[in-house]
């Protein structure tokens, strides 16, 4: 690995996505992308008790369809990188408690997902692990139940509120060839516009967006029209003109290769407020579509930059704003 520019990661030794896997929840199903994940629940429960455990449930059906596609058993897993929003990550910590495999948990809110995968992709190419496994989840209801109000509550909302998407997805990292290469990195900084609304996350992360994007722009030496796409993880509506207005400022024009992976993942006329947020956000449909594009060879070379809102509910009620991160990777057709 090199470190390339200020902030980002070349992977000169090559490191491959070998499989991956998701399992979402019924809205999520009923999305434009349903034929893209492996396992579509019809109720937000999962057939669990409780609505954590059905968080549990969807991480645990994305790690193994992940590995089942992959034909890797546990057993041959060096380390798993696992994140979600809930407090001490209990998802990916109790799911590691199953697998029994040696796990690091991380988190970086919403931002979480790529996170994992540049930290597995670099542990990987160093020779510290065979095989990683990184996997993300979150869940509409445990997500409102911790940061805002639970959903019995029945708060109104406006219409800049994000969705927290309901879903978990998981990828397989090593060196052996496979269809999609893991070809660099860029790590973000936290970076705070003074946003202070919780139901305006869009507009505070739009920012660290911004400076990732330019950053590695910058670092790689490159341009935005070298990839196919550039997806953000959940701005939504009100955050993804504010990334392109500031990007267009700097003089890069990203609106013909831009995407966000929360608008995509819902219909316009679902009941999602702005559109998907979470950890699940970015990456179900990175796991899902934007794999699948690459494996197909429609996309060539797309950047992921997932990003995360910094927040706790303690900090919002001491009046405190709301950073945000963001995390880029570089994901390329590699060997079929």
């Amino acid at each position: 690995m090199a470190k390339t520019g200020k902030q980002s990661w070349s992977f000169t030794n090559p490191v491959y996505l070998q499989s991956s896997g998701t399992a979402v929840g019924p809205i999520e199903g009923e999305g434009p992308l349903k034929d893209t994940f492996d396992r579509i629940y019809d109720e937000l429960h999962c057939n669990e008790a409780n609505w954590e455990l059905a968080e549990r449930r969807l991480m645990t059906d994305a790690v193994h369809s992940c590995l089942q596609k992959a034909g890797v058993d546990e057993s041959n897993i060096d380390v798993f990188l696992a994140g979600d929003l809930l407090n001490q990550n209990v998802t990916g910590n109790y799911v590691a408690r199953q697998l029994g495999i040696p796990l690091l948990g991380m988190f970086g809110a919403c931002s979480t997902s790529m996170e994992t995968l540049a930290t597995g992709a670099a542990l990987v190419e160093a020779g510290y692990a065979k095989n990683a496994l990184v996997a993300v989840s979150s869940h509409n209801c445990t997500a409102e139940r911790q940061f805002r109000y639970p959903t019995e509550y029945g708060g109104q909302k406006p219409k800049t509120a994000t969705f927290t998407v309901t879903g978990s997805g998981s990828a397989l990292i090593s060196t052996t060839p496979s269809p999609i290469q893991i070809e660099a990195a860029t790590i973000g900084k936290v970076m705070d516009y003074s946003i202070k609304d919780p139901f305006d996350m869009g507009s505070a992360m739009a920012p660290a967006a911004w400076d990732t994007i330019k950053t590695h722009l910058e670092d790689m030496g490159r341009v935005p029209s070298d990839y196919d796409v550039i997806a953000t993880g959940d701005l939504s509506s009100v955050g993804t003109p504010i990334l392109r207005d500031m990007m267009e400022q700097d003089g890069y024009d990203i609106t013909p290769v831009h995407q966000d992976c929360g608008l995509l993942i819902y219909h316009s006329d679902q009941p999602v407020f702005s559109g998907g947020s979470g950890c699940a956000c970015s990456a179900v449909v990175t796991y899902g579509k934007l794999i699948n594009e690459l494996k197909a060879g429609t996309y060539k070379r797309i950047l992921v930059v997932a990003t995360g809102a910094l927040m706790s509910p303690t900090m919002i009620q001491q009046k405190e704003s709301i950073p945000g991160i963001a995390h880029a990777v570089v994901l390329t057709k590699g060997d079929d």
